[in-house]
């Protein structure tokens, strides 16, 4: 745990192991989803909007690599003083579902990465690509374990919930069985892996967030990112909410849901994330007006007032 909070959070973790602060780039590589070109289904998940949960950069005209220089210099300005350590990066493949594209085009995206860390003084010093885990086809895993020779590969792999007809409800199209499959092969691989949830779900309440925490500690991913519904424009959702067919959580009850959340996880997993926020003008609902650390120093107070912590609920 770092400092006198009950549960570990991602800063302290990355300035430990890499000896510097670290901050994402977030990247667009024009990907799609099985749930939305036919594959499976059509329309993507229900709470997903248009641009996959992403920048949308490429659809913008901005190639990969110019996404990528673009966000080390806005990085490098963070750097306040010329005694600071330069801050490092994660190349973050963010958008839709990186690894369903046919190999060759994986590897071209891969190439610019590359390119990036044969640079003298790359202040990259991770990857990180967001996925389905139904779509981590052996060809992508071994191109991952090779670059993961040279650098830190994180896959981030979507679960959001533990049950099944959840899932089916929201159009996820991915069973509990293909995350537990993909988080054991990516382990195996030797990639470092970060699972996501989502609390409040239509169908799932308390105990599907109870339910979710608990797959991901048995799942032994490293890292985990959990945040709560939200209602976003050029969405499914956005309809059923408009039809008062929808309801999501206030703070109170998020706060208190993610306290069971985090009881359950496993000791050693790092939250990356703990809430969620969408772009200026895109979110229907909730709209809290809470930022992100009250709701740490509300997590911190409701276990302390349990007298629990990080996994003191976690079979894992």
């Amino acid at each position: 745990m770092a400092g006198d909070l009950p549960f570990r959070t991602l800063a302290p973790w990355l300035r430990a192991r890499f000896g510097r602060p670290v901050h994402r780039v977030a990247l667009d590589a024009g990907s799609t989803c099985p749930n939305r070109d036919g594959t499976k289904g059509y329309g993507g998940c229900t709470y997903c909007d248009v641009e996959g949960s992403g920048t949308g950069a490429l659809k913008d005209g901005a190639s990969l690599a110019e996404q990528l220089s673009q966000g080390l210099t806005r990085i490098a300005r963070r750097r306040r003083r010329p005694s600071d350590p330069e801050p490092g990066a994660i190349a973050y493949l963010q958008s839709y579902t990186n690894t369903y594209v046919e190999g060759g085009r994986f590897r071209e995206v891969l190439d610019v990465l590359e390119r990036e860390l044969d640079r003298d003084g790359s202040p990259v010093v991770a990857l990180s690509v967001a996925t389905r885990p139904d779509c981590l086809p052996d060809e992508a895993l071994r191109e991952l374990e090779r670059l993961g020779e040279r650098t830190d590969v994180w896959i981030e792999l979507g679960l959001e919930s533990a049950d099944d007809s959840v899932l089916l409800d929201i159009n996820r199209l991915h069973t509990l069985d293909e995350f537990e499959d993909a988080a054991r092969r990516a382990g195996d691989a030797g990639l470092l892996r970060v699972g996501h949830a989502i609390l409040g779900l239509p169908g799932d309440g308390r105990e599907g967030a109870r339910r979710t925490a608990e797959a991901l500690a048995a799942a032994g991913v490293e890292g985990v990112k959990v945040h709560h519904l939200m209602v976003l424009e050029k969405t499914q959702m956005a309809h059923q909410w408009r039809e008062g067919e929808l309801s999501v959580l206030e703070p109170e009850t998020y706060v208190s849901w993610l306290a069971d959340f985090v009881e359950r996880l496993g000791e050693d997993q790092v939250l990356h994330r703990i809430t969620g926020d969408a772009p200026d003008g895109k979110e229907l609902a909730p709209r809290w007006g809470v930022a992100k650390n009250v709701v740490r120093e509300r997590l911190r107070a409701e276990l302390e007032r349990r007298g629990t912590g990080q996994a003191s609920l976690s079979g894992a």
